[in-house]
Formats: C-alpha cells, structure tokens, sequence
C-alpha cells in the first residue's frame, strides 16, 4: 500500500477513479485515509480457556490469493471495545474498525472506510472464531485464531510519514516523464506516492480537468487527439516535502504549459450542469479526524459504490464530475471542512462515461441500493439536481503534442 493520491482500478487517490476488488479495497485504505499508528508488538498468550475477546486474532482471506488478517482488539478510556484491522500481505496499514460488538460469543465488527462487515461465532475453548467477512456481493469465510507469542504474524512497521512542503512553496516539476500508455492499459489513474506524481492512461483533457477542476466540456477549441492519445505521465518536484492538492495541481498546470506548450484564455458560459446543496433535513456528513492539511482519498469499491475520506465539497464534485456525471457538478452547499463518507447507489447508463465505462442494466433485486439522485439525499442529506449554471471555460489556444524527455 502506498501513499497515494488518486488511483483507478485501486491505486489511490485525490480523485481515485478506481473499480476495486476485495483485495484492492484494502490497498485502497492507505496511510493518508487511516490514522497512522505504530506496529504493535505480539500480545502475550492467553490464559488456558480464556473466552473474552480483547486480544490479537489473525485468519486468513482466501481471494485467488491468501491475505492474512489481524485483528487486534481493546477497550477505550470508557470501557467500550474498539478495534484495528490489518492486512498485512498488502503494506499492513491499519484500518481502524468502525464498529464492534461481542455479545453471547458473536463478534460482529464493520469498517466503514472499505463498506466490510464480519460476523463470527467464537468457540466452546475461546481459540477460534468462525465466521464470514462480506464487502460486496459475495460473503467469504474467514476464521480467526486468537494469537500467541510463538503464533502472532509480524506486522510491518508503517513506512515514514514525508514531512510537509512548505505552505509558501511555489514548485515545479524538476523531472518529468510522458510516455504514450499501452494500448492495452486498463483503467485509469492519478497517483502519489511519496514524492512521486503520476497518471497512468490518461488523455490531455483528462489532465487538463484534473489540473483546473473542471468537467471536459468545460474544454472548447481542443484539436481531436486531446480526447483520444493517452499518456503515462512519473513526475518529482523540484522542492522537499509532500506538496498540497493547491500545489500538486500548479506544478501539473506547469507540466502542461511547458511540456505540452498549452496556452488558453479563459470564458464564462451558462451551460447544463448538476447542482449540489443542501436538503430541507440538513446534511447528514461525518466531519473527517484526518490531517486538515492532508490529501483527500476517494476511491470506487465497484459502479455505484464510493468511499469519501478526509474530502471537502469540492473535492466530491470535482470526482463525480470527472468520473460519474455527463455535465459539470457545481458545489453550492456552502458546507466548509473536510467529511468521510461512504456512498451507495445504482447507476444507470448515463454514468461512468468518463472512466469509459459501459453500466450494465440494473437488477431487480430487491436490495439494489437506490438511483444517485435518491441516494445523495437519503445518505448525505444533500440535493443533486440537473439545471443551467454559469462555469468557467478554458478556450484552447494552442496546444502541442508533448515534447521529448
């Protein structure tokens, strides 16, 4: 698990445009979207017959590939149990469980960043735990073992956290990379890791969109290839430190002037577009607990399922337009900070198209979470509704293919 920024199909995100597996979704949840905590050292063994549930259990996942998970369990100032989840053949970064319970030897405990549920039977001895771990569709068994000294899996320690670039910090990027990407590439991405800045199957308007948050049709006079030739992109900054959203998009607003020679004015025009505010009930928004100066994650677990973390307003309509919406989003909730939250819905064919998606027909099951629209007002306490807005236009003057590394 790197410390990224923007990912499709999982590798994470700013805007993480990503269609994710089980095993991905636990990439996904990396260092910038959980709390950074420090490896534990192996808990001691548990007394003969020991049935409470505060200790270290670890099974393992079998998902094409074996992934062993650890759970450790305690209890709060309070008295209340809580819990860390890792998946530690994926960088065992900690997933902080966001609900747990054991009442008559069943566990249950969900994490919310990721949308997993576990419920299990503890044994007769208090060694085991049986049980299935559901995020998505299809349930998977999954027994814990309650660990030992001689039995406990070592987590890996989290790597070190890049101190800050400085908040007056003007970079460039001091080198730069562009590549055309396979024309087998899937998906698509935008990603940090570290220091390191890259896209992987990108066009230039998609870069342009994400340089200037704005929808691709807020782009006129592009020639034809700015929609269609795509790029790889392995960029580092010319300054130390992890640069900001603010600065990550100057230094790529740079690249492109330079490597691509774009050069365009700007216009203001009503066009059709989606409208964020608020419902008559008030937002139903969890403030985010990560770094307020930190990167946003947001990510796709699979069409129609999003998880929001340590994001603003902007951020979120920013991701549905580039990746979900057919229009621009403009964001008029007013609402400031940062929110975690998870988002469920059926999309229909009018979505996804700028990922290159083709939505399949919608089921008749009975659980089928609800269309977006409905959906956004029921989870989030928010409106989105189609209508005209005024928004900005970039008019492209002049735009070249990139030049050589």
């Amino acid at each position: 698990m790197g410390s990224e920024l923007t990912a499709l199909p999982c590798r994470k995100s700013l805007h993480t445009f990503a269609l994710v597996s089980l095993v991905a979704a636990f990439v996904c949840a990396g260092p910038f979207l959980a709390p950074t905590l420090r490896a534990q050292a192996p808990t001691a063994p548990p007394a003969p017959g020991k049935t409470g549930i505060e200790d270290t259990w670890q099974g393992t996942l079998h998902v094409g590939k074996d992934l062993r998970i650890v759970l450790k369990v305690s209890k709060n100032e309070k008295g209340e149990l809580k819990a860390v989840n890792y998946s530690i053949d994926q960088g065992g970064q900690p997933l902080p469980v966001s609900t747990i319970t054991f009442q008559g030897g069943t566990l249950k405990f969900g994490i919310e960043m990721i949308d997993g549920t576990y419920e299990g039977k503890m044994s007769a001895d208090g060694k085991s735990i049986t049980g299935q771990w559901k995020q998505g569709p299809n349930p998977l068994p999954l027994v814990f073992e309650r660990a030992t000294q001689e039995t406990a899996w070592a987590i890996p320690e989290p790597p070190a956290k890049i101190p800050p670039m400085a908040e007056d910090a003007n970079p460039s990027f001091e080198v730069a990379t562009i590549k055309p990407s396979k024309p087998d590439e899937q998906g698509k991405a935008f990603l940090v890791r570290g220091r390191k800045f890259s896209t992987i199957n990108t066009t230039l308007a998609e870069i342009i969109t994400f340089a200037y948050d704005i929808h691709a049709k807020q782009i006129t006079g592009a020639p034809e290839w700015v929609n269609t030739d795509k790029f790889d992109i392995e960029a580092q900054p010319d300054v130390p430190g992890s640069p900001n959203g603010k600065q990550l998009k100057t230094m790529v607003q740079k690249l492109l002037a330079d490597r691509f020679a774009l050069k365009f004015h700007k216009d203001k025009k009503e066009l059709s577009a989606y409208v964020l505010t608020v419902g008559k009930g008030g937002p139903k928004l969890k403030k985010s607990e990560g770094d307020p100066k930190g990167l946003p994650g947001l990510f796709f677990r699979g069409l129609g399922q999003l998880t929001v973390q340590n994001a603003t307003m902007g951020d979120f309509t920013q991701l549905m337009q580039g990746a979900v919406m057919d229009r621009p989003v403009v964001d008029q909730t007013a609402l400031e900070g940062k929110f975690d939250f998870n988002l469920k819905w059926t999309p229909d064919e009018t979505q996804f198209g700028g990922m290159g998606i083709k939505v399949p027909p919608p089921t008749d099951a009975a659980d089928a979470p609800p269309p977006l629209f409905t959906a956004i007002q029921e989870q989030l306490g928010l409106k989105l509704e189609a209508g005209k807005a005024p928004v900005e236009v970039l008019v492209l003057d002049h735009v070249d293919k990139p030049s050589e590394n």
